[in-house]
Order: structure tokens, then sequence, then C-alpha cells
């Protein structure tokens, strides 16, 4: 018998449907498209109109669930022209199941989505896995960024136990190979302490009060690194129910307030 569809990608297809067609309000104005990457389609999602704003979710998310649902994306997009991709191996975007079509391929999706868009420089959030695909982005591509802000997540540092843990990650089911290749691809990611120091663009951290894994794993040896960078912590706020925090999306559009003048 043939397997389904990963639930995440009938969510995220029954939800570009349901968006597309007028379910909600603020979708008016929604632009859906797809860059080439190689051999592959990325899919992004944009709305509004302004300085550029990047958005990046999480592992076994999707832009549609990580910023469309909670609201964040419609927020913004009152002031800014914001764009939201599918990290390839989720939601819209192809899914290829080889470990070598990530790591480094995460990063230059988004030099991929500001160059089809013809962006020069935008500020750049990600959540969890988008924080660690953002942190690489910030680092290595500075010319591109105007700001950068990691959410649910802090450094992953080159050595650490993180990385060692990210290399673990493995599925059984067909279908779930692209989700575990993806993940365990994120151990290429990891910023040594040079690069971290090297960063220059203004840049903070948003994470749960109760994300006790985060704070420890990823917060705390970034906090040693980089006094400079603020810690913001969304009260009552857990690694999951973060994104759908009043104060995380306010947190979000006074940071692009302060660095937008």
């Amino acid at each position: 018998m043939r397997r389904g569809r990963p639930l995440s990608t009938i969510l995220s297809a029954a939800l570009a449907i349901l968006l597309s067609t007028g379910f909600s309000q603020p979708t008016r104005k929604l632009t859906w498209g797809k860059f080439q990457a190689g051999n592959l389609k990325i899919a992004y999602v944009m709305r509004g109109a302004g300085t550029p704003v990047v958005l990046v979710h999480g592992w076994l998310s999707s832009s549609g669930i990580n910023w469309q649902v909670p609201g964040t994306m419609a927020l913004l997009a009152r002031d800014y022209q914001v764009i939201a991709l599918d990290v390839r191996g989720h939601g819209l975007s192809d899914k290829p199941t080889r470990e070598e079509a990530y790591g480094e391929e995460l990063v230059l999706d988004i030099v991929r989505l500001l160059d089809h868009l013809e962006i020069k420089k935008a500020h750049i959030f990600g959540y969890s896995m988008g924080g660690v695909i953002a942190a690489n982005f910030i680092a290595k591509h500075p010319d591109r960024v105007l700001s950068g802000t990691l959410c649910g997540m802090g450094w992953l540092k080159a050595g650490g136990v993180a990385q060692h843990a990210f290399r673990q990650i493995g599925m059984n089911d067909q279908y779930a190979k692209a989700h575990a290749a993806c993940g365990r691809s994120l151990a290429k990611l990891a910023l040594t302490q040079t690069e971290i120091e090297s960063i220059r663009v203004p840049v903070a951290v948003l994470v749960g009060e109760q994300d006790e894994l985060i704070k420890k794993l990823h917060i705390e040896p970034l906090r040693r690194v980089r006094k400079d960078w603020p810690v913001i912590e969304i009260a009552e706020a857990n690694h999951i129910s973060c994104i759908f925090k009043p104060q995380f999306q306010r947190e979000i559009a006074a940071w692009l307030r302060k660095n937008s003048k």
C-alpha cells in the first residue's frame, strides 16, 4: 500500500489553499512564489511593503504554521515587506532525502531568496532551526543583513554537545527522511567563537521563559561571548508556545522599529 504524505506537508498544503481562497481577511495581498535552488524549488510567501524582513521557521514546521497562523506575519506586514520561506524539506518546498542537500544549502537558500526578489539587505529572523540558519547567514553574509534576531535559539557551538546531538537525529519512516536529513545537517552549521565574535550587525535573542534546554545549551554560552546582545525572555512561554504569545510579537515589532530608523 502506498504510504500517505507526512502530516506537516498536508497541513501546509491545506493552509495554502485556505489562505489563497480568502479564509482569513489578513491574507489579502499575500504573494506566493517559488525560486530555483539548483534542481530544487523553494516556496515562499510575501506580504506588505517597505523594508524587507525575512522569517525562517523551525524544524518540522513551515512558514504558515510558524509565522502566519500566530499572526506574526500579518502584524509585521503593516509596516514592512515580510517574506517567509518554507525551508527545503518542509512545507511546500521540495524535499530531498540526501543529507548533502541540506547543511550550508539551507543558508544559501536565503541568499537565493534575496537574489530572486532583488533585495540587497533584510532584517533576518529565525525560530529554533531557523535561528541556527539565521545565525549562520548573519555570520557569513553580513553584507546582506540589516539586523538579526535569534528566536528560540542562541549559539549552536562548534564542538559542543548540541552539535553532536543534531548529528544523531534519525527517523525510520520513509516519508520523514527529508526532515531527518535536514535535522542532522544542522550540525554542519555550528559556529566557532571567532565567527560569533565577528558579527557586527545588531542582533537580539528571544526565548521562552520556560525553554530551559535552549537556555542552557544555546543561550548561556552566547551570553558569555556576546554580552552586548540583548536576551529577552517571553513570559510563561516554552519552546512550542512561544510563537503564540503576544509578547513575542510585540518584541519583534519593537526590535524592528529600533533598527529601522
